[in-house]
């Protein structure tokens, strides 16, 4: 009859609590890891919407920097309100597309392109962008197609418009569908503290043209999270980042690892 060693079943037993102990350990440091950096350095936001296409497409998913302007409150998890304004500040420019928290409920994250800085006078005169009363430069380039959810294509107008300094971008005039009245405006003069932000498919839209209550309003410079930076990937409408067995069919290759202009 075969006998048990005591001494080495203890010792084996040790062993396998170690590996445990040692699998909890690097996934708590992952975690704690990949928080920091979601924290302080970049974190990743899905296109919802088509209010900026063509740049950005529903179903593209990116990483923003959030050293690029500083912190605020806002920067963190659940937005603890424990100081105001920003530290380790930098200005925002014309013609950056900047991920924000909306005003009137900063639990929803918004991302538009920055058109006015603080001081700057914005106007709307039939569809044409109007920045301390000169009109901005834009010229036709040519249609941008794309097929709707429903299977069908949609062709639109597209510009490409030149902010003074050289910023340029394209957008799109796809025919209203938020209300006509953002097409034609009153001025509007940008506060201290605070940017006015469109989205570059401008008749479809709810941005710093419609007020806070009902839209975005000015975006106060703490609300800004970060600068989109690049599209790390990309899939068509009908395909999840969960869904992995969808991933190579719908995958937009062409977007992968692209600038955000």
């Amino acid at each position: 009859m075969s006998e048990i060693n005591n001494e080495e079943v203890a010792k084996d037993s040790n062993k396998s609590d170690e590996k445990e102990e040692s699998w909890v350990s690097v996934l708590l440091w992952a975690l704690i890891i990949a928080l920091i950096f979601r924290t302080f350095f970049f974190q990743p936001f899905k296109i919802p919407s088509k209010s900026m296409m063509d740049n950005l497409l529903v179903g593209d998913y990116l990483l923003v920097s959030k050293i690029s302007y500083g912190y605020s409150h806002h920067s963190f998890p659940f937005s603890p309100d424990f100081f105001s304004g920003r530290f380790f500040e930098s200005p925002v420019e014309r013609g950056d597309v900047v991920v924000f928290r909306l005003p009137r409920d900063p639990s929803i994250y918004y991302i538009k392109r920055i058109v006015g800085i603080p001081g700057d006078t914005i106007q709307m005169r039939k569809s044409r962008l109007y920045l301390n009363g000169a009109i901005v430069p834009r010229e036709y380039v040519g249609d941008f197609k794309i097929t709707n959810e429903y299977g069908q294509e949609e062709t639109y107008p597209k510009y490409k418009e030149t902010l003074p300094g050289g910023k340029t971008y394209m957008t799109l005039d796809e025919g209203w569908k938020i209300g006509g009245q953002g097409d034609d405006t009153d001025v509007f003069l940008v506060p201290k503290g605070h940017y006015f932000a469109m989205g570059d498919n401008r008749d479809n839209s709810q941005d710093s043209r419609w007020k806070r209550s009902e839209g975005v309003g000015y975006v106060p410079s703490e609300n800004i999270v970060g600068r989109a930076e690049v599209i790390w990937v990309s899939f068509d409408d009908n395909a999840r980042l969960w869904e992995f067995w969808k991933w190579f069919p719908e995958q937009r290759r062409e977007r992968m690892f692209s600038g955000i202009k």
